[in-house]
């Protein structure tokens, strides 16, 4: 399966200073990535990143992702549009080493050879990033904010009241 955001890096002869690395999806890959995550729109996706070689052959990615998505409202199904800001923290493991057990630990990504797919890194970060529950601004459920909860009624109404005695 090919990527709908793919950028491979190349890591060799990264400088000990590190390199930064600017990313930047097209129209169509953000079209491509909005069907992926089954949104209305991606309208933008960009990412800054800097990575830095650590010993053993390992690289650290570190940066901000930007993006703008539509997503619909959980409540009315009317579009959302926003606004996504995350840091990202990650590690491209070196040939051959094993991912961390430490749940603490920054997202690895395996790579074989001297280069890696940070484009789709990003699009990963950002399916993580995006709201699960949007909300179009007034948007509430039925019964959502209207004052106090009504007393339970019903056949464990007598119950419910004798727990509260307790």
């Amino acid at each position: 399966m090919t990527p709908e955001f793919s950028r491979h890096v190349s890591l060799a002869r990264l400088p000990e200073q590190g390199r930064e690395e600017r990313l930047s999806a097209s129209p169509a890959e953000c079209a491509a990535l909005a069907r992926r995550f089954g949104i209305p729109a991606v309208n933008r996706l960009e990412a800054v990143l800097v990575l830095r070689p650590e010993p053993g052959g390992s690289v650290a990615v570190s940066g901000r992702l930007a993006a703008e998505v539509v997503q619909d409202c959980v409540v009315t199904l009317e579009p959302v549009t926003q606004k996504v800001e995350e840091p990202v923290a990650l590690r491209i493991l070196a040939p051959g080493e094993e991912p961390s057990d430490d749940p603490e630990a920054p997202d690895e990504i395996p790579v074989e050879g001297d280069t890696a797919d940070l484009g789709e890194a990003i699009s990963e970060q950002l399916s993580l990033a995006l709201d699960p529950y949007p909300r179009a601004p007034g948007a509430a459920l039925p019964g959502e904010g209207e004052g106090p909860e009504e007393p339970p009624s019903g056949p464990f109404a007598g119950l419910s009241a004798l727990r509260r005695r307790t």
